[in-house]
């Protein structure tokens, strides 16, 4: 599969029902970094910090939706409240037959926010 060209090309590859839970992921996700970048990486919607660096990725895929943090810090700070979403060691799950734990999504990003700058000031 070619990687889209933008989120928004991502989203018009989805089924109507699909589509309207992804942009409200696509919203939290969002919230977590006002000021990072959305684009595409890894075929699938993005989002990189203002000096280029990877924050989270996400995707719709037939039963859930999921959100790649990449980070062991996240999964550490979040534990129990994000155990029944994890899947391996940082991919989190969210089956598309419940509601998104949107909050607990802005937290996520928010987190990763946090693990960047404490990278940049050398505190991690």
């Amino acid at each position: 599969m070619a990687s889209p060209p933008s989120v928004d090309a991502y989203l018009a590859t989805l089924l109507p029902d699909r589509r309207a839970a992804f942009e409200t992921l696509r919203q939290a996700v969002k919230a977590g970094a006002p000021d990072a970048t959305e684009g595409i990486a890894y075929q699938m919607p993005a989002l990189r910090s203002a000096d280029g660096r990877f924050l989270v990725s996400y995707a719709a895929y037939k039963a859930h939706y999921s959100l790649f943090p990449a980070s062991a810090v996240v999964v550490d700070a979040l534990g129990d409240e994000l155990a029944p979403y994890l899947s391996g060691e940082a991919t989190i799950r969210f089956p598309a037959s419940k509601p998104i734990p949107l909050d607990l999504v802005t937290r996520i990003v928010e987190l990763r926010v946090v693990e960047h700058a404490d990278h940049r000031k050398g505190t991690t």
